[in-house]
């Protein structure tokens, strides 16, 4: 197998693990994995709301969840490892899932949006921009986008640095799909530009009036010195005198 088609059926795997465990860890809140090949076999790590109900009583839940990966999938001796999302408003998988939730409940697009929208930016997010698309209104398939905040476009950095997540549901209306993109707060910009102050100039305070006291007193105590020396070379000056002229 040549290298493009391999990386071509690594990424469909990985979509199809995805799609598999966004189904089947709904109710813990799943919020993304990460799947990683090791000299021991396959890390998997899965970021949920719930661990409890991943790893379940006695570790049940879990180790039937390996083994559903390795029939299915063909990974080869997975280990999982289970992470508690610390902000889910803040992980655009989880926030998408609530919106699909909400939309097979019932509730009208524009007021889950709305919802999740205003709880990402309440969390601390720089911005976020909820696309979804369907039969909205009418018989005709659109989109609407709702955004808020500062929401970066293109470039390197919004491709590492900021997620995005799909998820698709299906309703009377047909199949609608839900994109959350959220701008983390430590994201930095390559075009953000700081400008920091100069400290301020510190100005030398007056000298009391103790130290200045002792100051004029160091000066008068110098003068003696000098007088004092001064005296002592006259009489010398005149013995060397004398001593020439004898």
């Amino acid at each position: 197998m040549s290298a493009i088609k391999q990386i071509i059926t690594e990424s469909k795997k990985r979509v199809d693990v995805d799609e598999f465990l966004r189904k089947a860890l709904a109710r813990a809140g799943y919020g993304g994995v990460e799947i990683a090949k090791t000299p021991l076999g396959t890390r998997v790590t899965l970021y949920v709301v719930k661990p409890g109900l991943v790893i379940g009583r006695g570790g049940e839940s879990i180790k039937n969840l390996a083994r559903n990966l390795e029939e299915k999938f063909g990974l080869s001796n997975p280990q999982i490892a289970v992470a508690e999302v610390p902000v889910p408003e803040l992980n655009p998988h989880i926030m998408a899932s609530k919106i699909a939730a909400a939309l097979e409940r019932g509730v009208h697009f524009r007021r889950a949006c709305y919802w999740a929208l205003t709880n990402i930016m309440d969390a601390g997010a720089l911005g976020a921009e909820i696309v979804i698309g369907g039969k909205l209104t009418t018989e005709r398939a659109r989109h609407e986008k709702f955004k808020a905040g500062y929401l970066p476009k293109v470039g390197d950095s919004v491709l590492k640095k900021i997620p995005r997540a799909v998820v698709y549901t299906l309703l009377k209306q047909g199949l609608f799909g839900v994109q959350v993109t959220i701008v983390p707060p430590d994201y930095k910009s390559p075009d953000q530009i700081e400008i920091k102050e100069s400290p301020p100039a510190t100005v030398a305070a007056p000298p009391s009036e103790e130290a200045a006291a002792a100051a004029e007193k160091m000066e008068e105590a110098k003068e003696e010195e000098t007088v004092g020396e001064e005296t002592e070379k006259e009489p010398k000056a005149e013995e060397t005198r004398k001593e020439g002229e004898a």
